[in-house]
């Protein structure tokens, strides 16, 4: 397994990255609450695909956990309900932890199939901290690296129960957030050591790169931008979803009225990041540092700013809001394993 090791890492990588465009997805469709209860949907392994599914039905039987919509409220069955002629609602508990009852096949689905894909990175997980046991008396931080981003995951999967249960609660979203990219840069953390180690058994492949001090302080300056704008980023979606809560989400041309001023602080901070980035790709040009990966924090840069334009004067065409976030969590990695790259240099 060690020879595979390196291919598991970057699978584990991707898959983290499958899931923040999942979640992105459902955040442009406003599918959050499409599943009302966690890890299930409305009490079904597989979801409902249409609505009489969970509206009460005479005669039938409901299995224990089962949610139904009745008049607008969610009633979830504690134990297996065979219904008569009549609702009766001493045979059902009122679901309380949030009064969201209402379903849509399509958020619904897109919702299931978000926590399919972190269900799917959860088991590649688990091949990860296997494959790293391998490596345990040749260098400790691989397991180590590894089990510390499993047990994030796990985290994360409580993180995502929180977040459905408080009704997408923006500071659980955020901290939901944060320690995913947290998770991304530990990955990251591995597959420099596993690439390292590899260079090092064959030296003539091994790439020279120049250390610079001030490209080096400006890489983690840019690194620490990118978590303070994506962290920004998720309280301006806090905005953007009361917004759509009181005008509809089909009416996406108010989502920006009268924003906050997080909103504006979120738009400006982009200058303080387009010119950090750019004095480091000066740098690397003018003293030849020799780092390739400074062309793609450019080109994600240009994507997450253009995106960001779109959204804001082109009232969110189909598709912006997915890119922004996916590619400011690729920024972030992209300028995460460039700092490492720097760091190392000779």
């Amino acid at each position: 397994m060690k020879k595979r090791f390196p291919l598991i890492v970057k699978i584990t990588l991707i898959s983290l990255y499958v899931i923040f465009l999942a979640g992105s997805i459902v955040r442009m469709t406003g599918s959050g609450m499409g599943c009302p209860d966690w890890p299930k949907c409305f009490g079904y392994y597989i979801p409902p695909t249409s609505e009489a599914q969970i509206t009460w039905q005479a005669n039938s039987t409901y299995e224990a956990g089962m949610i139904i919509i009745k008049n607008e409220e969610l009633f979830v069955a504690e134990k297996e309900i065979n219904t008569g002629s009549e609702f009766n609602k001493n045979n059902w508990n009122k679901y309380t932890k949030h009064d969201y009852a209402k379903f849509n096949k399509y958020h619904t689905w897109v919702e299931y199939i978000n926590r399919l894909v972190t269900v799917v990175s959860g088991f590649i997980f688990l091949f990860l901290i296997v494959g790293s046991l391998k490596f345990r008396n040749e260098n400790k931080w691989i397991p180590i690296i590894s089990f510390t981003a499993f047990f994030l995951m796990l985290v994360e999967a409580v993180l995502g129960k929180m977040v459905v249960d408080t009704n997408l609660k923006p500071t659980m979203i955020t901290i939901h957030m944060v320690i995913g990219l947290l998770i991304i840069g530990l990955i990251l953390r591995l597959l420099f050591i596993i690439k390292k180690r590899s260079l090092d058994i064959d030296n003539d492949e091994k790439t020279i790169f120049k250390y610079n001090s001030l490209f080096n302080k400006l890489l983690i300056i840019s690194v620490i931008f990118s978590l303070i704008q994506i962290a920004l980023g998720t309280q301006v979606r806090q905005f953007i979803d009361e917004q759509v809560k009181l005008f509809g989400f089909e009416n996406k041309e108010y989502s920006l009225m009268n924003p906050s001023f997080k909103f504006y602080f979120h738009r400006s901070f982009t200058i303080a990041i387009i010119l950090v980035n750019g004095a480091m790709f000066y740098l690397n040009q003018l003293h030849k540092l020799g780092y390739k990966l400074i062309n793609w924090v450019l080109i994600l840069l240009f994507l997450e700013t253009i995106t960001g334009i779109l959204m804001y004067y082109a009232e969110f065409p189909l598709g912006t809001q997915a890119v922004h976030l996916l590619s400011g969590a690729l920024l972030f990695g992209v300028q995460f394993y460039l700092w490492q790259q720097s760091r190392k240099a000779v």
